[in-house]
């Protein structure tokens, strides 16, 4: 236990510095991740303030910072080689080479150290969610992560900007969430919780209150220092104030009443938020807490006649101060808690309907029918036709059987008929890479995954710097295991969003990256400049996202509607060898079209771009290469 808390101790963190006023330190990222660390009661990191310029009066600047947390001043020079490659905030492990990087995977990081140092603070862990996925997903998927990440603090921190120069105008990030607060409540067992909420509204002039007096007593005694005020009795509250002292959620000790158990899900009511997603307190509400905080303080102080627009936002801050340890965490970071008036808020509010949500109403159209051949028609008269590039050298083969046993995919634990494909799947791109990389270029496996393609760029590349990067850390773990045991010394790990990774790179690759995610790393590409070799997956997850929108290029867009890409998208997924070869034939057509489109667009960013089927085409149903190298 003792080498486990000293490999913890170890870890350091990297937190960005650009001003502080009225008690906040800007960005809000790191105002955040300075909360969380005072919460958890956290002390396993070493934590690093990084400062734009060395004037800066660190004085001053410790003086801001929370008192229970040692913080150490340094320059944006003094950085770790890998960390000046990311957004901070971010960590880095003691070994050097495997870096944590972005908000969301940085917060996460700490609850889940937090709680390996010390396993009796499941509570800590609770912040993480149901099945342990909150804020997982990258923005680009997830509204949560992007609305926590990106949207509120953004606009928060422009706000209170403008707050000091001139009328504000409130931010309609903020009036979005607002609007989320008022919508029903899912979760995994909502059907039981709605029953028990009926049959609570069906008692004649009987409602259950917040919490028994043992439930109550047990808040008082994990903090005694922390008032628990009186708040509105639902059951909604009761479940989840349960949840948060470590009681077991209501049991409902009679059958129900057959009127209750017969009744129609679309007849029982919705449930109402406690806290940001839901009914239970998560990372979402730690990070929304000190954004929200600083927003309401400057309504509060400048704009009161505009709180009764934030009903639900001014509920949702008071009720989190009941949380056990919010108050002691806030009062050390500076945060003084706002005394709002009772707000008023409307009982016939009215749920969005699903197809005001952007995008929603086009994937969920009931007319989005039809195969793909009128679409593909369609193209064909407009000159754009099934064209595949011929493959520069087929039966090109790394020797496998010379190489060291940690750099074949046979080690990522698959059967030998997968790791067959798999070696297959790499001597394709292992190939287009080689025959572009120069001695010193610096080559990104992006959705690296368990770095089955980074680690043999790595090894036959000796003189090329290679870093992974992925979102999901027990794959990148096991990357970094199979990289020890080879002695690499040319590897970077770097679990983050790739949208968090800045560093300057020659050449991208991507092997199977789902959906958009092939979009955004040919745009990461392009965006530096850098050649592309990437194998898309997943087309049946492409759809219009706040960063892209399909189809791509000019050519394409002035021939098929947005639908109609969506059609070729759907059916190029049915590749799968136990599917009809008539069925795979056009699966495989709609496969390279989607990806001509994406080519055309690379196009028109001044690249050379060829879309390749790999060979053996038997090697994975989605044996598409798309190749790009910058004019």
């Amino acid at each position: 236990m003792k080498g486990i808390k000293k490999s913890l101790a170890e870890e350091s963190l990297y937190l960005d510095f650009s001003y502080q006023r009225e008690g906040c330190v800007f960005p809000l990222h790191t105002s955040v991740t300075l909360f969380l660390l005072s919460y958890c009661d956290c002390k396993i990191f070493k934590v690093f303030l990084v400062l734009p310029r060395e004037n800066t009066d660190i004085s001053l600047v410790k003086n801001g910072l929370p008192s229970d947390i040692e913080v150490q001043i340094i320059s944006r020079e003094e950085l770790p080689s890998i960390v000046q490659n990311c957004c901070l905030p971010a960590t880095m492990e003691e070994s050097g080479n495997f870096c944590r990087a972005g908000l969301a995977v940085v917060l996460r990081h700490i609850i889940q150290k937090t709680y390996e140092a010390d396993p009796s603070k499941k509570e800590i862990l609770e912040l993480l969610g149901f099945k342990k996925t909150c804020l997982k997903a990258c923005a680009e998927v997830s509204q949560w992560t992007r609305l926590c990440e990106l949207t509120i603090p953004l606009a928060i921190e422009n706000f209170l900007k403008q707050s000091s120069q001139q009328p504000s105008t409130i931010p309609v990030e903020i009036l979005q969430l607002e609007k989320k607060l008022g919508e029903p409540v899912r979760v995994h067992n909502d059907d039981k919780l709605r029953r028990q909420k009926l049959k609570q509204q069906k008692a004649a002039g009987s409602r259950l209150p917040l919490a028994t007096d043992k439930t109550k007593n047990k808040i008082h005694s994990e903090e005694t220092s922390e008032e628990v005020g009186s708040v509105s009795k639902s059951l909604e509250l009761e479940v989840a104030f349960s949840k948060l002292t470590a009681q077991e959620e209501p049991p409902v000790t009679n059958r129900e009443p057959s009127h209750i158990r017969k009744a129609k899900a679309a007849d029982l009511p919705p449930l109402e938020h406690v806290f940001a997603e839901g009914l239970y307190f998560t990372l979402a509400d730690i990070v929304l807490l000190p954004c929200v905080h600083h927003f309401l303080a400057i309504i509060y102080k400048n704009l009161a006649e505009k709180l009764i627009e934030f009903p639900l936002l001014a509920s949702w801050y008071q009720r989190i101060q009941e949380v056990p340890k919010v108050k002691t965490a806030a009062s050390k970071c500076g945060i003084q808690f706002l005394d709002l008036p009772e707000l008023l808020t409307s009982s016939n509010e009215q749920h969005p309907n699903p197809s005001e949500v952007p995008g929603v109403e086009e994937q969920n159209d009931p007319s989005f029918i039809g195969g793909p051949r009128p679409t593909m028609t369609k193209l064909m008269e407009k000159g754009i036709e099934v064209m595949f590039s011929p493959h520069p050298c087929p039966t090109w083969t790394l020797d496998w059987n010379s190489l060291p046993a940690a750099v074949s995919p046979k080690e990522g634990k698959m059967s030998s008929d997968r790791a067959l494909r798999k070696q297959q799947q790499l001597n394709n791109l292992v190939y287009m890479v080689t025959n572009q990389a120069r001695p010193g270029d610096r080559i990104v496996d992006f959705c690296s995954g368990g770095g089955h393609v980074g680690i043999v760029l790595a090894h036959v590349l000796p003189s090329c710097q290679v870093t992974l990067i992925e979102n999901k850390e027990l794959s990148l773990v096991r990357a970094k295991k199979r990289s020890d045991e080879l002695g690499l010394s040319n590897i970077w790990f770097i679990q983050a969003n790739m949208e968090y990774f800045t560093g300057m790179f020659n050449i991208g690759v991507a092997l199977h990256a789902c959906g958009v995610a092939t979009d955004m790393v040919i745009e990461h590409c392009i965006k530096m400049r850098a050649s592309f070799v990437t194998c898309p997956c997943c087309y049946g997850f492409i759809q219009n996202t706040s960063k892209f929108n399909f189809p791509k290029s000019e050519q394409f867009k002035e021939t098929l509607s947005y639908k109609e890409h969506m059609i070729l998208c759907r059916f190029a997924d049915q590749t799968a060898v136990q599917l009809p070869p008539q069925r795979r034939l056009i699966g495989k057509q709609c496969m390279c079209l989607v990806d001509l489109d994406r080519a055309r667009a690379a196009e028109e960013h001044g690249y050379s771009v060829q879309v390749i089927s790999m060979e053996p085409e038997n090697c994975s149903p989605k044996n598409n290469m798309i190749v790009g190298i910058p004019a």
